[in-house]
C-alpha cells in the first residue's frame, strides 16, 4: 500500500469518527430535547436565577445540584467554592458529605439480606443484637422489637446519635467502636410504645448497620461499596476519610452564624455510626443512584441484581403516617407525609414523591423522586447557616433549612408539573 493511500485511508477514518461522533452528540441531545417540554428552557433560565441569588442571600460558600428526567440529567446548576481558602470552584466531580441520605443505602442493604434469606423484617432485633437486651423498656421485653420498626423510625428510640459529649473540638465526631454504644445501652430507654408511631431515631439506623455486620462478616462499609457502589458503577463514592486521589474533588464544609463563616471538620470520621450517616460522593455518582431508584431499562439486569424491583417498591409503601412536626419543614399545599421501609413518602402540590435528606457537619442536601413522571432531583449545600430567632419585620437572615425549603417548593411547583405522567 502507497503511502498517499494509507495518509487517506487514516484521514477517511478520522472523518466517519468524527461524524459518528457528531451523530451521537445530535441523538443525545435529541433524545433530552424530547424529554423537555418547549417552554423548560425559559424555566430552567429562570430557576438559575432564582437558585444564584438564594445562594447569595444565604451566604451558601457552595451548592451543586442535578435535575434529571427519564434517566437523563436536563439541568445541572453549580455555585461557588468547594474550598473557600484556597478559591477552588464547585463543579460536577466535586465530592459532598451526604449524612443521612446514607440511610437509604442502609435499608436497601437489609433487604438485599431479607430476598437472601440471611435475615427477616419481622426478626427481633436482639436476635442479632443481644446486647440491646439491656435497654430499659417500659412498653415490654426487647424481643417485641423488630428490624421493620427500626426501618420505619418506630422501634421508640431517641433521636440524637450521641448524646453525651461532642461538643469539644479534642472530642471524636462520633464513637468510634462498638463497645463505646453498648457501654451506655443501660442509660438508653424505649420512649414509646414500638410500633405505635413515627419518631426519626439515628440510632435505630446505627444498629441496623451493625446487623449488616454481624449477618455477612463484613463491615458496613466494604459491604455496601460490594453490593451496591460497584455494581452501579458509583467509582468515586466512599464513608469517611477520603483517599488521596479523590482530595482535590472533595469539598470543604462551612457553618455560618451571626454574619461570620467558620469551617467545620474536614473529613470528620462518623465512626461507628457510619450506617447513619458517612456517605461521600459526587453529583454523578449520585445521579446513578437516583436512576437506580426510579428504574432505567438499559440497566435493567443490573438493577435488578442490586435489589429487586418488587422488594424496592415494597419500600415506597406507607408504613406509618407522620404527623405534624414529625420532620422539620412540613410546608406545601395539601401536604401528608408518611414513611415507608426507610425512605420518606410525601405527597405535596397535588404530587407523590419519594426521598430523603441529610444534614451534618455544614453539609445539607436532599433528593425527591416524582415516579409518576420519571422525574427527580438532588441537591447539595457546603455550608450551614443557622439563622438566629429574630422578629417578624426584621429582614429575612441567612438560613440554609429555609433555603432548603424554598428551592424544594420552587422545583415542586414550576419544575415538576411540567413533566407528564407516564
Amino acid at each position: 500500500m502507497s503511502m498517499s493511500m494509507s495518509m487517506s485511508m487514516s484521514m477517511s477514518m478520522r472523518m466517519m469518527t468524527g461524524y459518528a461522533l457528531i451523530a451521537i452528540l445530535i441523538i443525545t441531545g435529541s433524545e433530552i430535547m424530547a424529554q423537555t417540554p418547549r417552554n423548560f428552557a425559559q424555566i430552567r433560565r429562570e430557576f438559575k436565577t432564582f437558585y444564584e441569588q438564594s445562594m447569595r442571600s444565604n451566604g451558601i460558600v457552595g451548592s451543586g445540584m442535578m435535575l434529571i428526567q427519564d434517566n437523563q440529567v436536563v439541568a445541572q446548576e453549580f455555585f461557588g467554592l468547594a474550598d473557600k481558602e484556597k478559591g477552588t470552584p464547585i463543579d460536577e466531580n466535586t465530592i459532598y458529605h451526604w449524612a443521612s441520605i446514607t440511610k437509604t443505602f442502609t435499608g436497601i442493604a437489609i433487604m438485599q439480606l431479607r430476598d437472601r434469606g440471611l435475615l427477616r423484617l419481622e426478626d427481633p432485633i436482639v436476635k442479632y443484637l443481644p446486647e440491646l437486651n439491656r435497654v430499659h423498656n417500659q412498653y415490654g421485653p426487647m424481643t417485641e422489637i423488630t428490624l421493620k420498626h427500626l426501618m420505619t423510625h418506630s422501634a421508640g428510640f431517641r433521636s440524637p446519635t450521641w448524646p453525651w459529649g461532642g461538643d469539644k473540638e479534642w472530642h471524636p465526631f462520633e464513637p468510634t467502636e462498638w463497645s463505646q454504644v453498648v457501654a451506655m445501652l443501660p442509660y438508653t430507654e424505649i420512649l414509646f410504645k414500638p410500633g405505635s408511631k413515627f419518631s426519626y431515631s439515628n440510632p435505630g439506623i446505627t444498629f441496623l448497620g451493625r446487623v449488616i455486620e454481624i449477618v455477612t462478616g463484613e463491615d458496613y462499609e466494604v459491604y455496601i461499596d460490594k453490593n451496591i457502589f460497584k455494581p452501579l458503577e458509583m467509582h468515586r463514592s466512599y464513608f469517611d476519610a477520603t483517599p488521596p486521589h479523590l482530595l482535590r474533588s472533595r469539598s470543604h464544609s462551612y457553618y455560618l452564624r451571626d454574619g461570620r463563616t467558620t469551617p467545620a471538620r474536614f473529613d470528620a470520621n462518623t465512626g461507628i455510626t457510619v450506617a447513619n450517616g458517612g456517605l461521600n460522593s459526587p453529583l454523578p455518582d449520585m445521579i446513578k443512584y437516583l436512576n437506580f431508584l426510579l428504574g432505567d431499562p438499559r440497566r435493567q439486569e443490573v438493577h435488578e441484581l442490586v435489589l429487586k424491583r418488587s422488594s424496592l417498591q415494597e419500600m415506597l409503601q406507607p408504613q406509618l403516617p407522620i404527623e405534624p412536626g414529625g420532620i422539620p419543614e412540613q410546608t406545601g399545599r395539601q401536604r401528608t407525609d408518611s414513611v415507608g421501609l426507610i425512605f420518606l413518602l410525601e405527597e405535596n402540590f397535588g404530587m407523590r414523591f419519594f426521598g430523603h435528606s441529610g444534614e451534618q457537619n455544614g453539609f445539607v442536601s436532599h433528593f425527591y423522586i416524582r415516579p409518576e413522571s420519571r422525574t427527580a432531583y438532588i441537591i447539595a449545600f457546603n455550608t450551614n447557616a443557622i439563622a438566629a430567632t429574630t422578629a417578624a419585620d426584621k429582614p429575612a437572615v441567612p438560613d440554609t433549612h429555609r433555603l432548603d425549603r424554598e428551592i424544594k417548593e420552587y422545583l415542586f411547583q414550576k419544575i415538576f408539573p411540567l413533566f407528564e405522567v407516564k
